[in-house]
């Protein structure tokens, strides 16, 4: 082998589309575009386009929002966790997390926490730390003595409201006002007998 008889595997290597050259080249004319005008131009946004009058995407409502605060949680059933440690993936004795749960092959990964639901038998005493648990699940854990140890914050508790000062002052101008239109129409009849 020479030098000169190196080269690459067919079809390694490819060269640029020489478009718009004419049309003996096959890539003439539109430029493999297929069209002229508007579409063949760069830039356009056309998708979505009807003809001028208000688009469907417009037309329509909106509805909702996305929760940008929201947690993605997994959800696993106690059944599951028994089933676990069964079959020898999970030791009771120590508490369930949600990387112990992973490293057990019960989730594939962890979220933002894990919520334990009361779906399925549980008959091993287990202590659980997750990020919330449903009222089913708890009271099932807690009967076999266990526990369930929620990572989630409380929520505080919200003090009831208070009227505000610029109603209060408003509800005094209401019930000045009324006094005032009883002595200005007790001045009137008085004011008109001494102009007769």
């Amino acid at each position: 082998m020479k030098l000169n008889q190196i080269a690459d595997r067919p079809g390694a290597r490819s060269f640029a589309k020489r478009v718009g050259r004419g049309i003996g080249s096959g890539k003439g004319k539109t430029g493999g575009r297929g069209v002229k005008g508007q579409k063949s131009r760069t830039g356009v946004r056309i998708k979505g386009f009807e003809g001028g009058q208000m688009p469907i995407h417009r037309r329509l409502p909106k509805r909702g929002f996305a929760n940008i605060f929201a947690l993605h949680l997994n959800e696993v059933n106690l059944g599951r966790v028994q089933t676990a440690i069964d079959k020898g993936r999970l030791d009771a004795g120590k508490p369930v997390t949600a990387e112990t749960l992973v490293a057990a092959g019960v989730l594939n990964r962890a979220l933002d926490g894990v919520r334990l639901l009361g779906g399925g038998e549980l008959k091993a005493k287990v202590a659980f730390e997750v990020h919330g648990a449903s009222k089913s699940a708890a009271a099932a854990v807690e009967k076999l003595g266990g526990s369930v140890k929620r990572l989630a914050p409380p929520k505080p508790e919200r003090a009831p409201k208070e009227a505000k000062p610029q109603q209060a002052k408003k509800e005094s101008k209401k019930e000045s006002k009324p006094k005032e239109a009883k002595e200005a129409a007790a001045a009137k009849p008085a004011g008109g007998e001494a102009q007769n």
